[in-house]
């Protein structure tokens, strides 16, 4: 996409395209980490029950404060959390958005370590906020004394840490989540998006929420609550936090319908992650598989798998798409992500990626 020139947009926004996965209509869709298994007909027949309910009070405005949408995400996230010190926006991309609405912009600095979420460096650019990458470790692991570092340098005014990180699937310990809230002179955000999918014992940051009070901890309804098109993220942190994000939300930014569906969801909250650990179980087995056919892969806590190398990525992208499989040409150079399906879809990768690493093109091209 080229702008031309009579539009009048911001100088600093004109070289960019829009953000976005492709959307394309193939029979294997294995690229934007969406949970394969769709609500159940109980599931559906309550959101549908709700909205009719809900229906005859369209013309009032929502609760502007969400409260009792907050209350059941409070009551699912545990940790003696309450309703004040929760807050929900439309996905966890305006969650993020928020943060820098209200924590960054002009003057401020936010900062993460690559590679992670394409988003955040956007999110920073769309609110005038300084943007500072830094780097993992070559095998993708968070540096902690590296990013102790960069801290020490910049200052930054946000901090943002994805766990399990996107797109290489890494979760942080307490240790590396601790030290960051020690060294940060202001926000830190940790981005738990796939916190449902770690393996067992992985810790989640809400449990030393308690003792930062600048930590934020993000989630999403959109990946194990397989809920992706409910557009519903949230976020823990101190009630003090929560009231500073209120002043930079618009009026009314959660409709009614948003609401009433996420709260269908969440009362049938044990259903729509059942299929949680069968994905986890997916994941390990695609990893493996990859791993004995002499890839690199990065060990995952999320309902993902990053896997290469390849000399010419794109190639073998575009060869699983025109075998009707859509995987995510995304991270360093060289690597593809797969998102997890249902055991019918990941065969049909396994078929699809070694048909296409013998075709003699692909082959002569990564040998």
């Amino acid at each position: 996409m080229t702008l031309p020139e009579w539009v009048p947009i911001r100088d600093d926004l004109r070289p960019y395209e829009p953000y976005g996965a492709p959307q394309l209509d193939v029979p294997v869709q294995l690229n934007v980490n969406e949970n394969p298994y769709g609500p159940s007909k109980a599931t559906a027949d309550d959101i549908a029950e709700s909205l009719r309910a809900a229906a005859t009070e369209l013309n009032r405005y929502p609760d502007r404060e969400a409260w009792a949408l907050r209350e059941a995400l409070a009551d699912y996230l545990g940790h003696g959390l309450a309703a004040d010190a929760v807050w929900a926006a439309n996905g966890s991309n305006e969650v993020m958005q928020q943060i820098l609405q209200a924590f960054g912009g002009p003057g401020r600095t936010a900062a993460s370590f690559m590679p992670t979420y394409s988003m955040y460096p956007e999110y920073a650019r769309n609110t005038h906020t300084r943007w500072i990458a830094g780097r993992r470790a070559d095998d993708f692991a968070f540096d902690v004394d590296a990013a102790l570092a960069l801290i020490a340098d910049e200052q930054p005014d946000v901090v943002l840490l994805a766990s399990p990180n996107n797109p290489t699937g890494e979760s942080l310990t307490l240790d590396a989540v601790r030290a960051v809230c020690d060294a940060a002179p202001g926000l830190v955000v940790l981005d738990e998006a796939y916190a449902e999918f770690r393996r067992p014992g992985t810790p989640t940051a809400l449990s030393v929420l308690a003792d930062y009070p600048r930590l934020v901890v993000t989630r999403t309804m959109s990946k194990a609550f397989a809920f992706a098109g409910g557009r519903l993220g949230y976020l823990a942190a101190d009630p003090a936090i929560v009231d500073a994000l209120r002043i930079v939300r618009l009026p009314y930014h959660l409709s009614t319908v948003t609401q009433t569906v996420a709260l269908a969801a969440l009362r049938h909250a044990d259903e729509m992650l059942a299929r949680v650990a069968d994905l986890r179980a997916t994941r390990d087995e695609t990893a493996a598989w990859l791993r004995a056919q002499g890839h690199d892969v990065v060990d995952s806590d999320a309902n993902f798998v990053l896997f290469g190398t390849f000399a010419d990525r794109h190639a073998v992208w575009q060869g699983l798409l025109d075998k009707g499989v859509l995987i995510r040409e995304t991270g360093p150079d060289g690597w593809l992500r797969v998102s997890v399906g249902t055991p019918e879809e990941m065969a049909a990768f396994r078929d699809a990626l070694t048909a296409v690493l013998e075709s003699p093109s692909i082959r002569q091209e990564n040998a």
